[in-house]
């Protein structure tokens, strides 16, 4: 009996079977880096070895963090960037297309049993297809592109079940801030967390993508859900299963039954109340009436956690024949070009527009601390982010709250903080 872990892993290191605590070495399927972590911080000890990217085909490089360039630092990071991916030969180039964790699975750049590596602590958002995905520093990518490996221990297998399924205004983003609360920011030991059960099963692959991109928040080292239906309508919408080494038979990468696990944790979906996460940490989270009242300047969402398709349609439910509060400001920067067009193509950008909305241009934006929406001095904002350290997104005396894509919707028009659910009731 395995784990979906154990078999991944035993997959990229050419093995039958792999145990927990051992140290293996694989093969490596994909690796990804940004314009942050990428060429900037390889090329030069690439350089200093001689070597060269070990397979162009399996490097692929995503501008996110320093888009739109707006000084001449950020300008000359992205020029090197694109030259020395010319000069590599690397194919695989997304250049402002949006936020890496939502770009690489959109082009069909992730499949179920695959082993990624990502230059950035959110790549175990691939994990929501059935892959092992996780994040590491400029040096073990160092060693990567030049031998197309990787060591790594064995993990074991946190799962978490979720019943029932999640009510109206309650989402995946208020699951992960309700584990980081109950469980804390270690609760993953860097261990392999797998989320499962019913409320799991039904939700669609980007709310799935949330849970594994927030694994990161709660100190996992992946964050998995296994590939089902609704994983293969996406990877065929994305062109993902006519690649050479697709897997077509998903049933096997689960976890089998019986399977040893390190820890089980079960809850109940039908009883999750929205969640805030309070300033500084995901893990001060609590239900949305202990926070609601607060008093907010800002609502932003934004991010690979909260600014995708799903994401923004969330906020457009709440928003549609509303207004932002006179004397606040909602900031939008969606996760990624192709789910801003589809947003405008629909009319959630338009409704979001409508009601007060400023959109901001694709990319991490303040979530990683740039461009020119950096909080200021003192701001209060709600904010859909998987994280609120201090001075993260700007100045120091700025505190953020965490909430979902509805709460902070609703929380723009209130201008305190808010439970959604009111708003979403009266507008059926």
């Amino acid at each position: 009996m395995k784990t979906l872990a154990q078999k991944i892993i035993a997959r990229a290191a050419g093995r039958e079977s792999v145990q927990p605590g051992e140290i293996v070495t694989c093969r490596v399927d994909l690796a990804m880096s940004h314009d942050s972590s990428g060429p900037r911080r390889v090329a030069p000890m690439l350089d200093a070895l001689g070597a060269k990217v070990w397979d162009p085909e399996r490097y692929v490089i995503v501008t996110d963090h320093y888009v739109p360039a707006e000084d001449p630092d950020s300008q000359q990071i992205l020029r090197f960037t694109r030259d020395w991916v010319r000069q590599q030969g690397l194919r695989h180039f997304h250049d402002e297309q949006g936020i890496c964790h939502v770009v690489l699975p959109e082009r069909g750049h992730v499949r179920p049993g695959m082993l990624i590596v990502g230059g950035d602590s959110h790549s175990s958002t691939g994990g929501a297809f059935g892959a092992y995905m996780f994040g590491i520093g400029a040096t073990e990518m160092l060693g990567v592109l030049v031998t197309g490996e990787i060591w790594l221990k064995v993990p074991g297998t946190i799962l978490i079940e979720w019943t029932g399924r999640f009510p109206d205004g309650v989402s995946a983003k208020d699951a992960m801030l309700f584990l980081c609360g109950r469980l804390g920011m270690d609760g993953g030991q860097y261990q392999a967390v797998e989320f499962a059960g019913e409320a799991v099963a039904a939700l669609e692959m980007q709310e799935r993508m949330t849970l594994a991109n927030m694994a990161a928040e709660l100190g996992a080292q992946a964050g998995l859900v296994a590939p089902d239906a609704t994983t293969r309508g996406w990877l065929q919408a994305a062109g993902a299963l006519g690649q050479p080494d697709a897997v077509t038979d998903l049933a096997d990468w689960r976890t089998d039954p019986g399977a040893p696990l390190l820890a089980r944790h079960a809850f109940d979906a039908s009883t999750l109340a929205p969640q805030v996460a309070a300033p500084h940490s995901p893990a001060n989270a609590g239900p949305v009436d202990g926070a609601a009242g607060q008093e907010i300047d800002t609502a932003y969402i934004g991010a690979c956690t909260g600014a995708k398709l799903a994401d923004l349609r969330m906020a457009a439910r709440v928003l549609r024949g509303r207004q932002v509060a006179a004397g606040k400001r909602l900031l939008v920067a969606p996760a990624s070009l192709r789910d801003q067009q589809a947003a405008q193509l629909e009319g959630t950008l338009q409704a979001l527009a409508d009601a007060g909305a400023q959109i901001l241009p694709i990319g991490c934006g303040a979530c990683a601390g740039y461009g020119q929406f950096r909080f200021a001095d003192n701001e209060r904002v709600i904010s859909s982010t998987a994280r609120n350290f201090r001075g993260r997104m700007g100045a120091d005396s700025s505190r953020v709250w965490l909430a979902s894509p509805y709460t902070v919707a609703a929380s723009a028009v209130a201008g305190r903080i808010a439970d959604p659910r009111p708003l979403l009731e009266e507008s059926r």
